[in-house]
C-alpha cells in the first residue's frame, strides 16, 4: 500500500487526517458533478485544519492519498472498476484501477492508521432482496474507525439496515439529531443509539469505544444540510421507479447501486445529485472537525 507523502507526514506528526472513498467519484456521481463534489469535500477538510486522503487502487497498488493525474483519471471515469473490500486483493494482484467503496476505503484507512472516514451514505440491505447486503456493514463491524455519513443510501431498506447495524453492535450516533438520517432527508422514524452535539463528544465517545475493546466502527449520522433536503415522498416515489427500471433492465451485482442512483437522479430532475454533493461536503467538514478534536484529546492525555 502506498501512503502519499502529505498523508504520511500528517500521520507521523499526529495531525488530523480524514479518509475519503473514490467510488462516489468514479461510479456514484456523474461527470462533472463528481469533480465539484471532490473539490468541495477536499476544501471542507482543509478549512478545518485536517488533511484529506482519498483511497483507491491505482494500477494494482492500493493508495491512500489519491492526487494529481491519478485523481484526474478517476474523475474522468476511464476504465475504473468498482472495488469493495473483497476485491482489494484481486485488484492488487491483477493490476486494476479500482475506485474503493465504503468497505474497501474503511479497510485501507484502518491499515494506514486513519481514525476518521467520511462518505455520503453507507451501503446496507437492499429493498426486496433481503440477502443482498452490502459488505459495508461487515467492514464497519471489523474496523475501529469513526465513519461520518448521512445514514444509509435512500435506495436501500433503511429499517432492515438499521436492524443489521444493531445486530453487528455498530453504534449509530446522531449528530444533533435523535434519528438515523435517511440520506436525502433528516429522518424521523428510526432512532439513533444516542445523540451528540459536538465533535468533542464524538471524540470522547470513540475513545471509550476503543478503550472498552469494542472491535468495530462508530457510525456518526449527520443529517443533510437544511435547504438541500428532499421530501421523503419524492424520494420514495423516485426509488420505487428506479427499482422497477433496474429490474426490467436486468442489472445485477455491483452495478445495481450506481444504476439506481442514476435513475433517482433522472426521476428528481437532478435534485438528488445536488443534495448528494451538499451532504458529502457537510460530512467531510464534520469528519475533519471530529479528527481535530480526536487529535487534541490525544495530545491532552
Amino acid at each position: 500500500m502506498h501512503v502519499t507523502a502529505i498523508v504520511a507526514d500528517a500521520l507521523a506528526a499526529g495531525r488530523p487526517v480524514v479518509a475519503l472513498e473514490s467510488s462516489v467519484l468514479a461510479q456514484g456521481l456523474p461527470v462533472p458533478a463528481n469533480r465539484e463534489a471532490c473539490e468541495r469535500m477536499i476544501q471542507a477538510i482543509v478549512r478545518q485544519g485536517a488533511v484529506p486522503a482519498i483511497t483507491a487502487v491505482v494500477r494494482g497498488r492500493p493508495v491512500v492519498g489519491l492526487e494529481g493525474e491519478e485523481l484526474e483519471r478517476f474523475l474522468r471515469r476511464d476504465g475504473i472498476t468498482k472495488v469493495a473490500a473483497r476485491d482489494l486483493s484481486a485488484a492488487a494482484a491483477l493490476g486494476f484501477d479500482g475506485a474503493t467503496t465504503v468497505s474497501a476505503s474503511l479497510a485501507l484507512a484502518a491499515l494506514a492508521g486513519i481514525s476518521v472516514f467520511a462518505t455520503g451514505g453507507i451501503g446496507g440491505v437492499h429493498r426486496n432482496a433481503p440477502f443482498d447486503e452490502s459488505a459495508d456493514l461487515t467492514e464497519l463491524s471489523r474496523v475501529r474507525v469513526i465513519c461520518v455519513c448521512a445514514g444509509a443510501k435512500a435506495i436501500l431498506d433503511l429499517r432492515a439496515t438499521a436492524e443489521r447495524l444493531e445486530t453487528l453492535s455498530i453504534p449509530v450516533v446522531g449528530f444533533g439529531t435523535d434519528w438515523f438520517p435517511e440520506f436525502y432527508a433528516p429522518g424521523s422514524t428510526i432512532r439513533a443509539s444516542c445523540r451528540v452535539e459536538s465533535p468533542d463528544q464524538v471524540a470522547r465517545l470513540f475513545e471509550r469505544h476503543v478503550g472498552l475493546g469494542m472491535p468495530g466502527a462508530l457510525l456518526v449520522g449527520n443529517p443533510p444540510p437544511e435547504g438541500t433536503r428532499l421530501s421523503p415522498d419524492l424520494i420514495d416515489a423516485a426509488v420505487r421507479a428506479a427499482l422497477a427500471e433496474v429490474e426490467a433492465a436486468g442489472v445485477e451485482g455491483k452495478n445495481v447501486t450506481p444504476a439506481l442512483l442514476a435513475s433517482v437522479e433522472r426521476a428528481t430532475g437532478g435534485k438528488s445529485v445536488a443534495t448528494n454533493i451538499a451532504l458529502l461536503e457537510s460530512n467531510s467538514e464534520l469528519a475533519a472537525r471530529i479528527s481535530v478534536a480526536l487529535v487534541a484529546g490525544e495530545k491532552n492525555r
